[in-house]
């Protein structure tokens, strides 16, 4: 997910989002540690992704970057 296309969706969609790549990542540790995995890439994709998105909502709380809250 592009920083784009995070600055421009909701505070609700985002904790959407994040709720659903935290469910993937545990997943996806979940896999990896009883089997191998497919994409182990995956993991640190993810792991970033939900950074990203913690990054922006925090911007928004404590208006750094001069955006309000949506």
């Amino acid at each position: 997910m592009k920083i784009e296309e995070v600055r421009s969706k909701t505070d609700a969609e985002l904790s959407y989002e994040v709720e659903n790549m935290k469910k993937e990542l545990f997943d996806l540790r979940f896999r990896t540690a009883s089997e191998t995995a497919n994409n182990p890439a995956r993991i640190r994709v993810l792991r970033r992704a939900i950074a990203r998105v913690n990054t922006v909502v925090h911007e928004r709380n404590t208006a750094v970057r001069g955006q309000e809250n949506r």
